[in-house]
């Protein structure tokens, strides 16, 4: 929300410093964006008049000028002295008084004020038009100024441009604070001062009553909850008053026209967004226009006013002419074919209210937002409609010539009372941790619109204002005391607790060693969005068995975020992309965070927690002296193995992915991850088509662990194993077999047959060769140590244990020693 500081002058007490009005923001929570100079982008652009006009010597239509900008240009002699400038308009005369911008100039759009020359004459400026100027869309010639402006003064002192704009960053739940009215009443809670709001009213009515020349029908309450119409006849369409058109720029928007650049005005004054029809090209049945307000049908077309053709479909609402042509889609933008041209003479102003949930999915399947579905999605105060249609109407008859019609045409089937809340000023301090007097909750409580009664038992009866949906509740009020009284200012006290110390849980430093583990290992922790695309799992290829059914949200702020994730990958994912797309060739990165698993038939999903992380790149950057290898499986798989070894898992093993249970997973390069035959996650490659679907070019690898198993498979302590006294004896093993059979099941095979003797596997060599081997053969190496606990085995012991190992190895694979 821009705030215009002259503006808010108008209506509340404040500090001539901003800086101190910006202070008192974020002390009481709004954040600021930016501070701007309203004017600043019109340096070196100053009043003038013209000295002279002759024609350009070498062109039919352009003239070369003598322009006097006072003492903004002095001569050798240190005397004012004109500029030549040539200029090709056609609007002006000798001794007209204009806008020129001289060399050093920046006028709106970047355009750059520089000393030229036009067919070989130079020209030390420019002469303006109001659209060169940023000021409106007259492009046709020069700006002419009244002839008692003076000479040489900078515009923006001329015209009171001089402003200073205050950018805030409004929370979805303060809807009341989109409009000036509403900052006027925040600012004046924060300082404790009154308003005086001044709002325009309807001079005089004449013509037909509004109720004979137009009705309205809703047909549904839910997509509408309140629609108010007037009528204003012969308006005379033309520029703003500088006024108008000074504020609306100062909110961020361009003037238009007076019909336009008033529905604007009024919407950043109070909040509502108004829409102008124009009345004529409404069709007449009966001698009335018939607007029906109703669900669009499927299939349904409206050229919006951007010139685009959209499709509609049945969840959007539409403002229909007799219930069958639409001309606006409700709460985002009007049609063309109703659109406010200069040949309108009479207006049809709605103001209404329309179901947020239904804009907000209107705006995002559409791609359309507008200043109005900003403030439709937040939330407008229907109680409001018809006193922001008189206002509109004032400004038609001040602005625009027009002459109102009697009568408000006004349906509201839905009307929703403001809260009454049962309000206790000692919970307040209770929960604020401070002393906070009672003359100070009903004064501030008072400022922000709410009416205050005393009650009995020293309870107060607070009404909340319908502007402000937030207030529902006796610890909202109470929020609103703590941060108008300052948090800051509140002593920090330690909670009452008798016969207890502090201290993490067991589960709380486990999560913590997982963290410090995965940091160990290089990986750094990341954070990612909780809200989650739709189209997520099918990108990548994820199975959603046993991840329950997609928790929706209610009110998306974007399309590509409208319900909780259900697998952490693809947030990591998606933060690899960004990295390599900015130039970070090496990204390590882990999360432990939530997803949402929801259910049929309950209210809450369950959310169970898991560590995931992804690699990509290298180690570090390649040095003079040292070449780093790519990220493999071996480096995801040995980060994996490193936590789990931290903390004391028992039994674990890899066991080969199945390609059609994780096709999101390379075949061949990824593994379950088990302890004690659960498993407890995976880790392998990403599939090169999930990792294009998702924008990354480079190979990632990636793993995933439940928290949950974590943390219940996790020991306090390792048993104690005595270290070796008795000497080992060591064979080794050369065993072929076919390519099926996998170093799992040969090392399974191993140690069963091994028995209590057999100490140590280790694998030392795979070998291939389709003469020496045999086609579609390997051979695999172990050296076997054989030990006993209570004596030194003899030769003939060891040798009875190997033999008979090798024959139940043997057996059960089909393998053959190599010779």
């Amino acid at each position: 929300m821009r705030i215009s500081y002259e503006w808010l002058k108008t209506m509340v007490d404040v500090p001539e410093d901003p800086s101190k009005l910006v202070d008192e923001f974020v002390r009481t929570g709004t954040e600021v964006e930016a501070v701007e100079r309203v004017g600043a982008d019109l340096d070196h652009v100053v009043t003038a008049q013209v000295v002279s006009k002759k024609p350009h010597p070498d062109s039919d239509h352009m003239f070369v000028c003598l322009v006097d900008v006072g003492e903004k240009n002095l001569g050798a002699d240190g005397k004012p002295e004109p500029l030549q400038i040539v200029c090709g308009a056609q609007n002006f005369n000798e001794g007209d008084h204009i806008v020129t911008a001289m060399i050093g100039a920046v006028l709106p759009g970047d355009v750059k004020i520089k000393k030229s020359k036009l067919r070989g004459v130079a020209s030390m400026g420019m002469n303006c038009s109001e659209r060169e100027l940023g000021l409106g869309n007259d492009h046709d010639g020069i700006m002419i100024l009244p002839p008692d402006a003076p000479v040489g003064m900078d515009f923006t002192d001329y015209r009171g441009m001089s402003d200073t704009v205050i950018d805030c960053e409004i929370t979805p739940n303060r809807p009341d604070c989109l409009s000036m009215c509403g900052m006027a009443v925040e600012v004046a809670a924060m300082l404790d001062e009154d308003t005086h709001i001044e709002l325009p009213r309807v001079q005089s009515e004449c013509g037909p009553d509004a109720h004979d020349l137009v009705d309205v029908t809703i047909d549904d309450p839910e997509l509408c909850q309140r629609y108010t119409a007037r009528v204003v006849r012969n308006v005379k369409i033309g520029p703003s008053p500088e006024w108008l058109a000074r504020r609306v720029i100062a909110a961020g928007s361009r003037p238009i026209n007076n019909v336009v650049d008033v529905t604007n005005y009024v919407m950043y004054l109070t909040g509502q967004p108004l829409h102008a029809f124009d009345l004529g090209k409404l069709t007449e049945v009966d001698g009335k226009r018939h607007i029906v307000v109703r669900a669009a049908a499927d299939g349904e077309e409206l050229e919006t006013l951007d010139g685009v053709e959209r499709t509609l479909t049945p969840d959007m609402a539409v403002i229909t002419d007799d219930g069958k042509t639409p001309v606006a889609l409700a709460g985002v933008m009007g049609g063309m074919n109703s659109e406010i041209d200069e040949h309108t003479t009479d207006v049809l102003l709605e103001s209404a209210t329309f179901s947020s949930g239904h804009v907000s999915r209107t705006s995002r399947n559409l791609d359309l937002m507008s200043e109005a579905s900003i403030r439709y999605e937040r939330q407008v105060d229907g109680a409001n409609c018809a006193n922001v249609a008189e206002i509109a109407a004032a400004l038609f008859e001040q602005c625009c010539g027009a002459e109102v019609c009697p009568g408000t045409v006004d349906v509201y089937p839905m009307v929703v009372p403001a809260p009454v809340i049962d309000f206790r000023p000692d919970r307040a301090r209770m929960l604020c941790g401070a002393d906070v007097p009672d003359d100070f909750m009903v004064q501030r409580l008072s400022r922000l619109g709410c009416k205050v009664e005393p009650a009995a038992d020293g309870h107060l009866t607070v009404t909340a204002p319908t502007n402000r949906p937030d207030l529902t509740r006796e610890v909202d009020l109470i929020e609103e005391i703590c941060r108008l009284w300052g948090e800051g200012d509140i002593t920090p006290t330690l909670p009452a607790a008798k016969n207890h110390a502090g201290g993490l849980t067991v589960d709380q430093r486990r999560v913590r060693l997982i963290g410090q583990t995965l940091r160990a290992c290089g990986l750094s922790e990341t954070s990612t969005y909780c809200f989650a695309d739709p189209s997520d799992l099918v990108k990548l290829g994820i199975t959603d068995e046993g991840r329950g059914i997609p928790v929706k949200i209610i009110n998306p702020l974007v399309a590509d975020q409208s319900q909780m994730r259900q697998s952490m990958l693809p947030g990591l994912l998606r933060s690899v992309a960004y990295n390599l797309d900015h130039g970070v060739p090496n990204v390590a990165l882990y999360e432990i965070g939530r997803v949402f698993y929801g259910h049929e038939g309950k209210s809450q999903p369950d959310e169970p927690s898991f560590v995931a992380g992804v690699l990509a790149g290298k180690r570090a950057d390649d040095a003079w002296n040292q070449k780093y290898a790519e990220y493999d499986f071996f480096d995801a798989k040995g980060s994996v193995e490193a936590l789990l070894d931290a903390l004391r898992l028992t039994k674990v093993r890899f066991k080969v992915a199945d390609p059609e249970q994780y096709p999101w997973l390379q075949p061949g390069r990824a593994a379950e991850v088990l302890s004690q035959g659960q498993v407890i996650g995976w880790v392998g490659n990403i599939h090169p088509a999930s990792l294009q679907k998702i924008g990354v070019d480079e190979p990632v690898v990636a793993f995933e662990l439940s928290v949950e198993h974590l943390l219940r498979l996790a020991k306090k302590e390792l048993p104690y194993v005595d270290v070796p006294t008795l000497p080992g004896v060591t064979h080794d093993l050369a065993i072929v077999v076919d390519e099926s059979v996998t170093y799992e099941q040969l090392v399974q095979r191993i140690t069963s047959a091994g028995g209590k003797l057999l100490a140590d596997v280790r694998l030392f060599d795979v070998y291939r060769d389709p003469v020496r081997v045999g086609k579609g053969k390997k051979s695999m190496a172990f050296s076997l140590t054989y030990r006993a606990a209570d004596r030194t085995l003899t030769s003939e012991e060891v040798e009875k244990a190997h033999e008979k190992l090798v024959k139940k190895v043997l057996r059960a694979t089909g393998g053959e020693v190599r010779s």
